[in-house]
């Protein structure tokens, strides 16, 4: 019998998956638990259309993501730290630092999960910062550690 999963099934296939299974299997234990439908055209067409809109939000959500990538890239986000005089931090500038200054700056939350620093910051200077803001896209940075 041929089906579509409605819900993840373990070792079946994931939600939105056609696929074909025994009938027994089907009457007895996906279909009562409504964990699949039958695939006639009228699911196929829903199937479809739900992949269409996913491509289509995709696709915008890449473009946001690639504008704002260039706003990063242009931008020159500077960081304010007390430092001794020798040019090193008293600690060390965060990610969390690198996201509120770049609030501060430029406008946009940014999750501090997706910033990157190549390595701790201890000292002051510029340094490079990877922010990944999509699957494929990863706007890449400088920040200015100045003195406070």
């Amino acid at each position: 019998m041929r089906l579509v999963l409605l819900a993840d099934v373990k070792a079946l296939g994931k939600r939105g998956d056609v696929v074909d299974v025994a009938d027994g299997y089907a009457r007895n234990y996906l279909l009562p638990r409504k964990l699949a439908g039958e695939a006639d055209k009228g699911a196929m067409a829903k199937l479809d259309a739900q992949a269409k809109a996913r491509e289509r939000r995709e696709a915008q959500e890449l473009a946001e993501a690639q504008a704002l990538a260039s706003r990063l890239e242009a931008a020159k986000i500077s960081v304010k730290a007390k430092a001794g005089g020798n040019g090193k931090l008293f600690g060390a500038v965060t990610n969390a630092d690198v996201a509120a200054a770049i609030a501060r700056d430029l406008s946009v939350e940014i999750d501090k999960h997706k910033i990157e620093l190549p390595s701790q910051i201890k000292a002051l200077g510029s340094y490079p910062v990877e922010i990944k803001l999509h699957r494929h896209l990863v706007a890449k940075t400088t920040v200015q550690v100045q003195s406070s």
